[in-house]
């Protein structure tokens, strides 16, 4: 009891800080304890978050508090703030925004520094009151930045893919001939060069000519970036959980770099159940009075990448994979309407047992 005493008094001695970040801007909320908060408002450059991190050390030195607490949502801008913070020696912590309860009131009147509070109301209530934290895993810098190389290849196919149902769209705008051959094939692309010069008239074929240059670029840059993740997932930290998913059908080098990079440390998830919580793969639960255990649709939360690469391995193992085709007839037959329940069960299956290969290799 006298413990938990002074662990109270010496939280509320600490300084917390409530932060709504954006590209170029941050607006902070900033308290000890339980007094009222102030407002600060800081630039995102190096500038600007240089002075805010020399700001915060001031009022902890005036205040005699040498804990500082900081707390912000997880956006497309990364870890650079929270990996800032941590050099300077202030406790950060990012929080998932889809798990930050909010009310439609506060979507009616949402405005900067009632983010920065809500963030501020967060901190206060986990540190005062041992109130739960929906804060992100965080992975290295390392791990970070072989997600950029992996992600880029992924972005390059959705490119080509986007550049190819473009180039579908112009042919049928014009009301070209069907091909004589098969599609994307070399024929296919002298097809298409041929249509774009003799067929079609001036500006469509000067359309499709542009369209085919990119696609050129995005094959041969595919084909760059591939090779390149292809090293990566030789290296070290890499090459025995890669040759360990590689073994399960379906699973290629690029879905295992691309669920090994998404995942981070396998070791951070505990079971089954959670590992299907992390890939979005688990229903929706909405139980009200007398209906009770009512399940919906998957709850799509985390990587949408990793469940993108999941399907395509599934259709895979469904095409080559007697067991795998037999489960997803199995649920098929149930209600042909719904033959992605099917899909989404293999995925959850698969990627549990991913998650198993790379935890024991």
């Amino acid at each position: 009891m006298r413990f938990t005493l002074y662990r109270r008094l010496a939280m509320d001695k600490c300084i917390m800080v409530g932060c709504d970040l954006h590209d170029r801007s941050m607006l902070l909320k900033i308290a000890i304890g339980r007094e009222p908060s102030v407002r600060r408002d800081w630039s995102n450059d190096a500038a600007g978050r240089a002075e805010m991190i020399a700001d915060l050390k001031h009022r902890a030195a005036a205040a005699g508090v040498r804990r500082i607490v900081f707390a912000y949502e997880a956006s497309g801008l990364g870890f650079c703030l929270y990996d800032e913070l941590t050099a300077a020696g202030i406790e950060c912590h990012v929080l998932a925004p889809t798990l930050i309860e909010r009310s439609v009131k506060h979507y009616h009147r949402k405005t900067d520094e009632r983010d920065a509070e809500r963030i501020l109301a967060l901190l206060r209530g986990w540190l005062l009151a041992g109130n739960a934290l929906p804060e992100v895993w965080i992975p290295d810098r390392q791990t970070r930045d072989d997600r950029e190389l992996v992600r880029m290849r992924l972005g390059l196919a959705d490119k080509r893919t986007r550049c190819k149902c473009q180039i579908r769209c112009l042919l049928k705008r014009n009301n070209a001939a069907k091909a004589p051959v098969k599609t994307w094939t070399s024929e296919y692309y002298l097809w298409l060069k041929h249509q774009a010069k003799s067929v079609l008239l001036a500006g469509a074929g000067l359309a499709l000519s542009s369209l085919l240059r990119q696609l050129e670029d995005l094959d041969g840059e595919v084909e760059v970036v591939s090779g390149q993740v292809e090293e990566l997932s030789r290296a070290d930290r890499y090459a025995r959980r890669v040759q360990a998913l590689v073994g399960l059908k379906g699973v290629g080098t690029l879905i295992a770099m691309v669920y090994l990079t998404e995942l981070g440390d396998p070791k951070r998830l505990h079971n089954r159940y959670q590992v299907g919580s992390f890939l979005g793969l688990t229903p929706k639960s909405q139980e009200t009075g007398e209906a009770e255990d009512r399940k919906g649709h998957i709850t799509r939360e985390g990587s949408g990448r990793l469940r993108k690469v999941l399907c395509q391995a599934v259709w895979s193992r469904v095409r080559t994979d007697e067991q795998a085709r037999a489960k997803f007839e199995r649920i098929a037959q149930k209600n042909p309407k719904h033959k992605k329940k099917g899909i989404v069960a293999l995925m959850r299956d698969l990627g549990i047992a991913m998650w198993h290969k790379a935890l024991a290799a």
